[in-house]
């Protein structure tokens, strides 16, 4: 499964490193197991992504508008299921 770690500049201008996986990569039953607010998906600004933080093992906005890195990983889907 497709993972990502990158690094970015948060609004308050300190920099934020994180290992991620985009909502869309993550196993459907898994996705299925978390709460995504009222049963609506929310939208945010352009640049702005939800993805599931793999370190805080929670849901988190990854900015690419001030992205200064990104790196491409595999992980196993197992750890999901």
């Amino acid at each position: 499964m497709k993972a990502y770690k990158g690094v970015f500049k948060k609004k308050d201008g300190s920099v934020r490193q994180m290992v991620f996986a985009r909502i869309a990569d993550l196993p459907q039953k898994f996705v299925a197991s978390k709460v995504l607010g009222a049963g609506s998906e929310q939208k945010y600004p352009k640049g702005l992504e939800l993805v599931w933080d793999l370190e805080a093992d929670n849901f988190r906005i990854f900015n690419y508008n001030t992205k200064q890195e990104l790196k491409e990983l595999e992980i196993e889907e197992s750890l999901f299921l």
